[in-house]
């Protein structure tokens, strides 16, 4: 790519795509997004997938999909199917869709080469005690009373432990480092363990599998990853992914380079949590609209753009933060305010009859339907423009009207607006009626207004209303974050009002909006039709917000 034609880095490793370019070091970028498929991607993998895929467009490269599938206790293809539509969904195509599991005999390989080169060997002893000869960040290993076997008993071994002889957790494999090493994780790994679990794609051929330390770097120089980017509690494992990448002989060396991983407010951003939420029935499943997975936020109803949008607005740093839910809702409540089309709907509904129109009176009400720019969703590349025509539809108005009940007031306070007893409000898109009457209930609740339709040209106040004769009944589902922030066990934390399903009358065309689809509810927020609960909208985001840059 020609250096005119190269965008300029916007932070610390586009700095080294870019010297990396300019040195000659690296000919053509090469990046991968490597999920592991035991769960659904959520918000914090979106961001880690947008900066591969968007960095690798950028300087003229490409980014492969790769599932790091080495634990077949865990995963499953069914997580692997919704992962590549996440991707997709978001806007990105991946050059090529990998799996670990592709390179299970090349890794096989591998672990053989050390065995002969006398860098790796069969332990026998438990993991407990594994564990206790690895020592502390302050006092040495201990090396394993197996660690001297010879070339050929470590080879014999290690074909018992392929050829099923050998129980789970009987044996594993270790590479031979340095057990008096200050990192603790170049103290003679583990690099194969037993495990006599099918895999979801190679069923039952193998028994033993490569922990993920050992497969990552093997993986990265089979498809010559130029930029190896991963989450900073990596960091300390650099040193094994160059000693494994040196050691096995690749062809390509790749480089790892670590990134601070997302961390958002009032947010569970770990997936064996979310995990636990969904195996203790606390959510619905994955996609529970309160979840902060992608399926989640998608069944909530909230856009692809938007969630790219908050990902490049985040940007990347060395430092661990923690960003500010409120922002994530800003770029959420920004898309749906461009596009999203507006419906009057009445939550607390209270009766309105315009006493002066006959009893068959009717009018269809022109209205606008779409948001700022009306326009149909981009790619998660192309900002809004406002070159669509606008786009209108028929709303029918009778003498028979909803009203919100907070819409009307016998008392009301100073600076309010909106109806009052022999005051004038219009009816949105509309006329301007005049209360002439309200009726009660024996408690004092009132249960009707009586309005009549004047002639007057000014008033201050606009409500929203609903046709009776045509309204949709409809349900309201408002949302929270299942878990807080706070302390005790996951059960103790979850909050047991995180949704909540009240009632509504809407407009008639409600009832024909798709799942998923974000529209605006005039003055109660940004909603979609839930997936699982067709007569139900979930609440995507309020109207206004509460963040500060």
């Amino acid at each position: 790519m020609d250096d005119l034609e190269r965008k300029a880095p916007s932070n610390f490793i586009e700095d080294i795509i870019v010297n990396d370019l300019e040195s000659g070091k690296v000919k053509n970028v090469v990046m991968r997004f490597p999920p592991e498929p035991n769960g659904r991607l959520h918000i914090g993998h979106a961001k880690a997938a947008c900066f591969n895929f968007s960095t690798a467009a950028k300087y003229g490269g490409k980014c492969n999909l790769r599932f790091d599938d080495t634990n077949p206790v865990k995963e499953d293809a069914d997580f692997c199917d919704q992962i590549l539509y996440d991707i997709n969904w978001l806007g990105f195509t991946p050059a090529g869709v990998f799996y670990a599991s592709d390179y299970f005999e090349y890794m096989r390989d591998c672990a053989v080469t050390l065995i002969k080169k006398g860098l790796a060997y069969v332990d026998e002893s438990t993991p407990d005690e594994i564990r206790a000869m690895r020592g502390t960040l302050t006092e040495a290993g201990k090396n394993s009373p197996f660690r001297n076997r010879s070339v050929k008993e470590n080879l014999l071994l290690f074909d018992k432990m392929q050829s099923g002889g050998v129980p789970d957790g009987g044996m594993v494999l270790r590479a031979k480092i340095d057990m008096a090493s200050p990192n603790m994780n170049m103290r003679d790994p583990v690099v194969y363990r037993v495990l006599h679990t099918p895999h979801h794609r190679t069923g039952d051929k193998w028994c033993v599998y490569p922990m993920y330390d050992f497969a990552h770097p093997l993986e990265d120089a089979l498809e010559g990853i130029t930029h190896s980017c991963c989450s900073l509690e990596f960091e300390d494992h650099r040193p094994l992914y160059d000693w494994f990448v040196d050691n096995c002989d690749t062809e390509h060396k790749p480089r790892q380079i670590e990134f601070a991983r997302l961390n958002i407010t009032d947010t569970v951003m770990s997936k064996r949590y979310l995990k636990q939420l969904v195996d203790i029935g606390a959510v619905d499943g994955w996609d529970d609209p309160r979840m902060p997975t992608l399926s989640g936020l998608r069944r909530r109803g909230v856009p692809a753009h938007a969630i790219v949008a908050f990902c490049n607005e985040v940007g990347l740093a060395k430092a661990v933060g923690t960003v500010d839910a409120a922002q994530l809702y800003d770029c959420i409540r920004d898309e749906l305010n461009a596009r999203a089309k507006r419906y009057m709907v009445t939550p607390d509904p209270v009766e309105l009859d315009i006493v002066n129109l006959p009893a068959d009176y009717s009018e269809e009400i022109e209205v606008t339907e779409g948001g700022e720019y009306n326009v149909p969703h981009p790619t998660p590349i192309d900002p809004p423009t406002k070159t669509s025509p606008v786009v209108t539809r028929k709303v029918r108005l009778s003498p028979r009207l909803y009203v919100n009940r907070d819409d009307f007031m016998v008392e009301p306070p100073k600076g309010y607006h909106r109806l009052v007893p022999n005051g004038l409000a219009r009816l949105k898109n509309s006329f301007i009626v005049r209360c002439v009457g309200y009726e009660t209930d024996d408690s004092g609740k009132v249960t009707k207004i009586l309005c009549e339709k004047t002639d007057e040209v000014k008033a201050k106040g606009v409500i929203q209303w609903v046709d009776r004769d045509t309204a949709a009944d409809i349900k309201i589902r408002y949302l929270t974050p299942v878990v807080p922030d706070g302390d005790g066990s996951i059960e103790e934390r979850i909050d047991k009002n995180s949704l909540s399903v009240g009632t509504a009358k809407a407009e008639a065309a409600v009832k024909d909006l798709p799942v998923g689809e974000g529209v605006q509810f005039f003055r109660i927020g940004y909603f979609a039709r839930d997936a699982k609960f067709p007569d139900e909208f979930n609440r995507v985001v309020e109207l206004k917000s509460s963040y500060k840059a």
